[in-house]
């Protein structure tokens, strides 16, 4: 058990699957404890009662980020449980894999919706808490919220707008003890693939091309948990992570090239499985 984390409170979005479970699964094991919100309530009420059996104290709460009432709603019922939030996890998120050209506005306003406003929804319910206990803001991007990334042109401007809005946001908390960092694994052994959207918004049948090893939800857990002892500001996660970071601002021309190479076969169109 850690000492800082022992009785804290970390509110996880997402949290009954991939990263966001192997989250509060590992704070938990420190001490902290864990808030689990997701938008599937089974299956948060169901993780939790594994956590409570591993000896970790959490709550299953329900809640669609999406939804800004809910956010707002959810947030107070935790913060009425547990007294307050120490850690906020902005985790939950959707993913597309369509050509701008195929995909609705509705596909657009609904990855926004989960991945940017999810986000500003629920830190905005919890910052007052957050000063108070001079907390801090952890937020799930991507290499996509640095790099441009092919046939997900609504999954990339959600994880920019996040870096805007955070990081500007850190430059408001800080003298008020807030930290925010951000944390940006590359492709990892999630559901959250299996789930992305095609251009109409039902579950895409492009196949997923991957660019380097795939990572797994526990090394980006313990990469957060690491980084929030030492108040990192951005964790870029995964050899492939560093050199898209810096190749695509050293040589942006060179990385779109390469980028473009190993995803454009994700966008052929194939026939229905039957």
């Amino acid at each position: 058990m850690n000492p800082l984390l022992g009785g804290k409170v970390i509110a996880v979005t997402g949290g009954a699957s991939g990263i966001g479970l192997a989250i509060c699964r590992r704070f938990g094991r420190e001490g902290a404890r864990v808030a689990v919100i997701d938008m599937n309530g089974e299956e948060a009420s169901r993780q939790v009662k594994a956590l409570k059996g591993s000896g970790i104290e959490a709550t299953a709460f329900t809640c669609d980020v999406g939804r800004e009432e809910e956010c707002l709603q959810t947030l107070q019922a935790l913060m009425d449980v547990y007294g307050g939030i120490d850690i906020l996890v902005n985790n939950a998120g959707l993913t597309q894999r369509s050509a701008f050209v195929d995909t609705q506005t509705a596909v657009y306003e609904k990855i926004m919706a989960v991945n940017f406003f999810g986000a500003l929804y629920c830190t905005k319910a919890a910052i007052k808490s957050l000063i108070e206990r001079r907390g801090v803001i952890v937020v799930t991007s991507s290499h996509a919220g640095y790099a441009p990334l092919l046939g997900r042109t609504g999954y990339s401007a959600s994880k920019h707008a996040l870096h805007g809005l955070f990081e500007s946001l850190r430059t408001e908390v800080k003298n008020m003890g807030v930290h925010v960092m951000m944390v940006c694994p590359g492709f990892t052994r999630t559901n959250l693939q299996e789930r992305a959207l095609d251009g109409d918004g039902s579950i895409t049948r492009h196949p997923q091309s991957r660019v380097g090893a795939e990572d797994t939800p526990e090394h980006v857990a313990e990469a957060v948990f690491r980084g929030v002892m030492k108040r990192k500001r951005i964790l870029i996660l995964t050899p492939t992570g560093k050199i898209t970071y810096w190749l695509s601002r050293l040589a942006p021309g060179l990385y779109e090239q390469i980028m473009a190479s190993k995803l454009k076969q994700e966008l052929i169109r194939r026939p229905p499985s039957f």
